[in-house]
């Protein structure tokens, strides 16, 4: 009896029927060339037979028709030729990297996906048309994720920006998808469901008041936009004092961002066990990778409710001050001038500007009262 099933026998030999290489359908498929080249006989794909008309057959003859519809198509858009030089066969193909997959675009003009991802790796940094163009698409694809309520996955929310003119492929979509910590909410839903009530909880209820430093973390994500970019920043505020204990400023609006914000105010503040940290039900902060790392420091997650911004509101207010004191005032004429703004009036807020809730004291005063204080009384 075979080790490999019918599906992995299926695809190695589809792969063949639609011009792929054995080589390339050993090293895809992980499937020894013996035993690919043995389906193949069997199959009577490489001889000059007529293959016999079943089911099977003509799913391998669409397939490559398929993708020679759409070589056609790419040849089409371009007016570089097969003899062109590299260089410039290189760039055609990084121009219409999203609207095609790179296996039909390297194959279109003879280069291998090798040589197109070392350049494309190695103009990164020189040439910003592929971060310009993914932040774009981080952008459309946010929007689409929001629009339809979380419920689309990467291939429906790939037809909705196709629909709308945004030529891109599925792979990369779920590819920013995945860096930007978004999930269809469909994907084990029920069981989620029932796993996650307990640790989807409002341990604070909107009672922001505590008795000392370290024992409330709240933190929140806005944003702002800069010369047709959008930066996202993200703070945590220790209730106690309403210090902002810890910040970044990130092109994405992801879990990494999230998890170093939080690390970086952890490593600093080093708090006892016994911390709560309260935030809205982003995803950034409901993914498995941010509630893992919580749970391994023993940290307890509290959540807003869906749709109740009051839940949240300390870490609402002090956005709202960054921007209507500082980031709207200002006119910021590289991305350098904006974060330096944005670290400057943290700065400002937690050393210099007085606080309602403080009594008028800064943040900064107030945690170094409370641990004078402390000191004197532990004497």
């Amino acid at each position: 009896m075979s080790k490999y099933t019918n599906e992995q026998k299926e695809k190695a030999l589809e792969l063949y029927a639609s011009g792929v290489s054995v080589a390339s359908v050993v090293k895809e498929c992980k499937i020894p060339r013996s035993t690919v080249y043995g389906w193949i006989s069997a199959e009577n794909l490489n001889g000059n037979d007529e293959l016999a008309f079943t089911p099977k057959n003509f799913r391998m003859l669409k397939t490559k028709a398929d993708k020679l519809e759409q070589i056609v198509a790419v040849l089409k858009s371009s007016d570089c030729t097969l003899n062109a030089p590299l260089h410039e066969k290189l760039k055609v193909i990084k121009k219409l990297y999203g609207q095609y997959s790179v296996h039909i675009l390297c194959e279109a003009f003879s280069v291998s996906r090798g040589t197109f991802y070392n350049y494309l790796l190695r103009n990164k940094n020189e040439n910003t048309t592929y971060a310009k163009r993914r932040e774009v698409f981080s952008k459309l694809v946010k929007d689409v994720h929001d629009e339809f309520n979380q419920i689309l996955g990467a291939k429906k929310i790939t037809a909705v920006l196709n629909e709308l003119g945004h030529r891109t492929t599925e792979k990369y979509v779920r590819s920013i998808m995945q860096d930007m910590g978004l999930a269809s909410i469909r994907q084990g839903a029920k069981a989620f469901y029932h796993k996650e009530q307990s640790k989807a909880k409002n341990h604070l209820n909107q009672n922001f008041k505590v008795d000392t430093p370290n024992e409330v973390w709240v933190s929140d994500v806005s944003f702002f936009h800069l010369h047709k970019h959008t930066y996202y920043i993200c703070v945590i505020i220790d209730l106690f004092a309403r210090k902002v204990v810890s910040h970044k400023v990130s092109h994405k609006n992801s879990t990494q961002l999230t998890k170093s914000t939080f690390k970086q105010a952890y490593l600093t503040r080093k708090p006892k066990d016994g911390l709560i940290f309260h935030t809205d039900q982003g995803s950034n902060y409901r993914s498995f990778t941010f509630m893992s790392y919580l749970k391994e420091l023993g940290v307890t997650q509290s959540f807003s409710r869906a749709h109740i911004p009051y839940d949240n509101s300390v870490a609402e207010a002090f956005f709202s001050s960054l921007k209507q004191e500082d980031l709207y005032r200002h006119k910021f004429k590289t991305e350098k001038d904006f974060r330096k703004a944005v670290d400057e009036y943290i700065v400002f807020y937690n050393t210099k500007r007085p606080h309602t809730y403080n009594k008028n004291k800064t943040p900064v005063k107030v945690e170094d009262e409370f641990y004078s204080n402390n000191e004197k009384n532990s004497q």
